[in-house]
C-alpha cells in the first residue's frame, strides 16, 4: 500500500510540472537575420554623408548669395539717396549761373558811376539795394561769393589771369580781383578771376 502511495505522489508531481517550451532553429536564425539588416551598410553611410555635405555647400551658397543681395540693394538705396541729394542741391545750378552776369552789370555800374554826384545819388542807392536784395536771394538758394582779395591762389576757385612781381604779399597770392566767383553748395559756378603775384626778380 505505501508503493501505490509513493507512485500517486510521483505522478502528481510529475502533472505539476510544467513542461519547457523548445525553441525552434529556424526562429534563431531569423532574428540574427534582422540584427544583422538593422546593421547600416557603409556605402549607404558614405552615400548620406556625400549628401549632407552637399547639401551643406548648397546652403552656404544660397547663404552667401542672399548676403551679396543685401550688399548691392544698399549700395543701391544709397547711390539712390545720393542722387536725390544731388539733384536738389544743384538743382537751380543752371539757373543761378544766369543771374550772375546781371549781378556782375550791378556791381560794375556801381564802380564806375561817381559817388560824389548828387545827380546819380538816388539812382546808386536803388542799385545798391537791388544788388543786395538779390544777393540775399541768391544766398538763400546756397550761392556764395568767392571774393579772395589777399587770399593764397586756390586753383580750384580761381582762374589767373595774369601774374605781378610784388615784394608785399607773398607769392601765389591774389593781389585783385578783376570778377568775383560764385559756388553753388560748395560746387564752383564760376571760378574768380584774379591777379596774382609772384616773387620779384632779383
Amino acid at each position: 500500500m505505501g508503493d501505490d502511495m509513493s507512485s500517486k505522489k510521483h505522478q502528481v508531481e510529475t502533472e505539476q510540472a510544467p513542461e519547457q517550451e523548445e525553441v525552434p532553429v529556424e526562429t534563431v536564425s531569423v532574428e540574427l537575420e534582422d540584427t544583422q539588416a538593422e546593421q547600416p551598410d557603409a556605402a549607404y553611410v558614405a552615400e548620406l554623408e556625400e549628401k549632407l555635405a552637399s547639401a551643406e555647400a548648397s546652403a552656404a551658397a544660397e547663404k552667401d548669395n542672399a548676403l551679396r543681395t543685401l550688399a548691392e540693394m544698399e549700395n543701391i538705396r544709397r547711390r539712390a539717396a545720393l542722387d536725390v541729394e544731388k539733384a536738389q542741391k544743384f538743382a537751380l545750378e543752371k539757373f543761378a549761373g544766369e543771374l550772375l552776369p546781371v549781378i556782375d552789370s550791378l556791381e560794375r555800374a556801381l564802380e564806375h558811376t561817381d559817388k560824389e554826384d548828387n545827380a546819380f545819388k538816388a539812382v546808386m542807392e536803388g542799385v545798391e539795394l537791388t544788388l543786395k536784395s538779390l544777393l540775399s536771394t541768391v544766398e538763400k538758394f546756397g550761392v556764395a561769393q568767392i571774393d579772395p582779395q589777399g587770399q593764397p591762389f586756390d586753383p580750384n576757385k580761381h582762374q589767373a589771369m595774369s601774374m605781378v612781381e610784388n615784394a608785399e604779399l607773398a607769392p601765389n597770392s591774389v593781389l585783385a580781383v578783376m570778377m568775383k566767383g560764385y559756388e553753388l553748395n560748395g560746387r564752383v559756378l564760376r571760378p574768380a578771376m584774379v591777379m596774382v603775384t609772384k616773387s620779384p626778380q632779383a
